[in-house]
């Protein structure tokens, strides 16, 4: 059959089927017979472009030739093979339907299954990452070293591009909407009547008074009356609170509106009470007046057109606007940096600022020893600061060479700093005390946290792990990488990790107590707290937490946004990590990204200039830290011992003082009154004793 003939047959059909659905008018109009066939109602010429364009959608991947028809009508027919025909009475064409309608059953459950099972048929995004969890939780099971060097940069917080450029922030937008005030409310022509005015005052008020002393009696009537009300209404509310002064009857308030406020007993301070009293019954709502909707948008186009107009008088004048939301305001502008600040500081400061870093982990004996170092070289100056530091989980101690923060402590405490030539060794050992790690050994609590993240990491979505391209990667044809795996971590991301974390660790935490009941006993504090704990977790979900920060990055001058590519072999074995962290806001009117580079193999280790300092602050061959719980229990007993000879001395007593303090100079306290114990006392008591021994004669 030609496809001449089969569209033909096609359009016959149309026509025929065409009057089941459509009214008598309609149907005229598609014959052409109504001569008002192009006066559609509106609802039928948009419920027609609807149905046009869903056949545009439906028909876009289609192609209306002789060969598609063809398959069309080959599909209908291998579809309609698989139906039970039960009009025909022959068994074995029965048997051969019910043997494809299976066949063909059997293919969409597989299908399905292979749709929505990732652990069988795993798509990209499973894949990804299945390999990267299984890279991590081997590098964490095996010793390893790690180079690390970090960069930094800024850019402005809004692309110059960007069609945001020239808006603010949201939070921002309120701050300064809220503060902003009208210049004219300052203005010197305002302030000075204000002023006359108010010194007049005294002189208003007698005018008034002997002018129309009835209309002022009446006033100041019904301002009682206004001001006993308002009370009445603060106090029902429970705002007022009663005080020893303010506790008066209705007749203490009758007898003060008769006399107290009689024209004969008013003054202008009662009139300021009455002031003070009315401005005070609004507390701390009074400011809340001006955020409604309405003032709070006719505040916020008054802002703008003022700033429109401080930029056009700039332009006309050459000289800074000042900013029209007064110091709050010009706070936020010095905190916002322009362009030319954010370049200057990325050709003076971070183009020459590296931080380096080795590191060696030891997950047996729990322990991670590292140096980190602070470079900057330019070609005037040159500085470098390294920090040696160690954790050891297993024995509760941290090693750190001091020697960096030493002059920091001089300053503070000069007396107890030694100084280098005194210290036997340049690492101090700092250990918790014995109170603390009988109740939570560090070693459990570091195993529970590594293995939180692990969990945490396998919970979240695969959506947020990629496959990367990495043929055009420089860094990983540096560091010989086959694949490389993208997570993303934003606010929501960092947030559900931080929610799992704290779960997983209160589970293991609270798995541990339950495994030692004769260390742990009822009503044990360890024991409370994470019964407190488990409680709090089942009252949020973890995607909370996430959402929360979501929330806080919308209104606050933050944002979270980490960007993590591991780069791993064909043996999923973990050779480098790059992570990109941007911090910025609209605050700072900057994006300060850091840019870290991590390196897991031991040549790069080897020939860092870094390590020969590793080992000499930690190896085998290092010289044994000073101990400073010691050095730390030997200066609070030189401060005690000072602290108990000071007391000591206030209790010293010596008669020749005594005897100081009986004369006349000390007759007199501190404050220049008569002292019972000086000299007039002494006096006194010898005068009593004469006159008893010549009465006695």
């Amino acid at each position: 059959m030609s496809s001449h003939h089969i569209n033909n047959r096609n359009r016959q059909r149309y026509s025929e089927t065409a009057p089941a659905y459509l009214s008598n008018t309609d149907y005229k109009n598609y014959n052409g017979n109504n001569n008002n066939g192009h006066l559609y109602p509106a609802g039928k010429l948009t419920s027609i472009a609807l149905l046009v364009g869903s056949a545009s959608l439906v028909l876009a991947g289609c192609q209306s030739t002789p060969a598609s028809s063809t398959s069309n009508l080959s599909s209908n027919s291998s579809a309609s093979s698989t139906m039970m025909d039960f009009s025909v009475a022959d068994a074995a064409q029965s048997q051969r339907q019910g043997q494809a309608f299976t066949a063909s059953q059997n293919a969409q459950a597989a299908r399905y299954e292979q749709l929505f099972d990732q652990e069988k048929y795993p798509n990209t995004e499973n894949q990804a990452k299945s390999h990267l969890l299984a890279a991590i939780r081997q590098h964490l099971a095996t010793e390893h070293v790690a180079v690390a060097t970090a960069n930094y940069r800024s850019a402005p917080f809004i692309d110059p591009d960007s069609i945001d450029v020239g808006s603010s922030s949201l939070l921002r937008t309120i701050i300064e909407t809220y503060a902003y005030q009208p210049e004219s409310a300052y203005s010197e022509s305002d302030d000075e009547p204000y002023n006359d005015d108010y010194n007049d005052y005294d002189d208003v008020k007698d005018s008034i008074e002997s002018d129309y002393p009835s209309d002022y009696d009446q006033s100041r009537a019904e301002a009682e009356a206004e001001r006993r009300a308002i009370a009445a209404i603060l106090a029902e509310a429970g705002e007022n609170e009663p005080t020893s002064s303010d506790t008066n009857s209705d007749n203490e308030y009758a007898y003060d509106t008769a006399d107290d406020y009689s024209s004969d007993n008013y003054s202008s301070d009662d009139y300021d009470n009455y002031d003070e009293y009315s401005s005070g019954t609004e507390g701390m709502l009074s400011g809340m007046s001006g955020l409604s909707p309405k003032s709070m948008a006719a505040k916020y186009e008054a802002m703008q057109m003022a700033k429109q107009q401080a930029k056009t008088e700039t332009v006309n004048r050459g000289s800074l606007p000042m900013s029209s939301t007064g110091m709050i305001g010009n706070i936020l502008d010095m905190f916002h940096r322009t362009p030319e600040q954010i370049a200057a500081s990325n050709a003076y400061q971070y183009e020459h600022l590296i931080f380096n870093s080795v590191s060696q982990y030891r997950p047996k004996q729990r322990k991670l020893q590292s140096v980190y170092s602070y470079d900057y070289a330019t070609p005037t100056i040159s500085s470098s600061i390294q920090i040696p530091l160690a954790f050891d989980f297993n024995n509760s101690s941290v090693v750190v060479d001091p020697s960096a923060i030493m002059p920091i402590v001089a300053l503070v405490n000069p007396e107890n700093t030694p100084l280098p030539a005194q210290m036997t060794s340049h690492t101090v050992s700092f250990g918790l005390p014995e109170s603390v790690t009988a109740q939570l050994p560090p070693a459990v609590l570091y195993d529970a946290v590594l293995n939180a993240i692990q969990s945490s990491m396998a919970e979240l979505a695969p959506e947020y792990f990629s496959a990367v391209d990495i043929s055009g990667d420089a860094f990983a044809k540096e560091v010989g990488a086959t694949r490389a795996v993208k997570v993303y971590f934003g606010s929501q991301q960092s947030g559900e990790i931080i929610g799992k974390t704290l779960k997983y660790v209160t589970r293991s935490l609270q798995e541990y107590v339950d495994a030692n009941p004769d260390k742990y006993p009822d009503g044990a504090a360890l024991k409370t707290a994470l019964a407190k704990a488990q409680l709090y977790n089942k009252g949020y979900q973890s995607a909370d937490v996430g959402s929360l920060l979501q929330l806080i990055e919308a209104i606050g001058p933050i944002s979270f946004n980490q960007i993590n590519y591991y780069y791993l072999d064909s043996s999923d074995r973990l050779l480098a990590k790059q992570q990109r962290v941007n911090i910025g806001s609209d605050f700072m009117g900057s994006t300060t990204t850091m840019l870290n580079q991590v390196r897991y193999d031991k040549a790069s280790f080897n020939r860092h200039a870094l390590t020969p300092l590793l080992a000499e602050s930690f190896g085998s061959d290092a010289t044994p830290p000073i101990d400073g719980n010691a050095w730390m229990a030997k200066q609070r007993e030189k401060k005690d011992r000072l602290q108990t000879a000071r007391y000591a001395r206030y209790d010293y007593q010596d008669s020749g003082v005594e005897g100081a303090y009986s004369s006349d100079e000390y007759g007199r306290d501190e404050y220049g009154n008569d002292n019972d114990n000086g000299a007039n006392a002494v006096d006194e008591s010898r005068v009593d004793d004469a006159q008893d021994d010549m009465n006695e004669k």
